[in-house]
């Protein structure tokens, strides 16, 4: 009984966060896609009921995250709430970018014109190449033997 006790007290409990009137929006990423609220707050990032920096513990990866709020010059003032699945973590980090950046203009308007010179508004489309029958990989096709 003692180990179920240690067990459950190592287990951290997903943080319940009140979202009422925030604004909402969806981004996405290669297979990523993030769900993001923002609402007037203290600067606090929550990804999947995980502070921002123990969820993604790439500094660069933390850097992209943080990029809308430091263009905005608004990082402490507001609250973001993400939840995010699907793909690898740089795909979640970019899907949360394009999220945040679309729910800080649903927010503040303003932001719009900003944003969309950083190209923060727009969907990256890149995805990965589909493998090609007769090929090794999508580009790299079987040696070629002359004798």
């Amino acid at each position: 009984m003692e180990t179920q006790n240690l067990v459950q007290k190592s287990i951290p409990k997903k943080i319940k966060l009140d979202f009422e009137n925030s604004k909402y929006a969806t981004g996405r990423r290669k297979q990523s896609i993030a769900r993001v609220w923002v609402k007037k707050g203290s600067g606090v990032i929550h990804v999947n009921g995980k502070k921002m920096y123990h969820y993604f513990k790439r500094p660069v990866h933390q850097i992209i995250v943080m990029r809308p709020l430091e263009l905005s010059n608004i990082s402490s003032s507001y609250d973001v709430k993400a939840s995010v699945k699907g793909g690898g973590l740089s795909g979640q980090a970019g899907a949360v970018i394009h999220g945040l950046s679309r729910a800080l203009v649903l927010q503040d308007g303003n932001l719009k014109q900003t944003f969309k010179k950083e190209k923060l508004m727009t969907r990256d489309s890149r995805v990965v190449e589909r493998k090609k029958y007769g090929q090794k990989k999508a580009r790299r096709s079987l040696q070629f033997s002359k004798r």
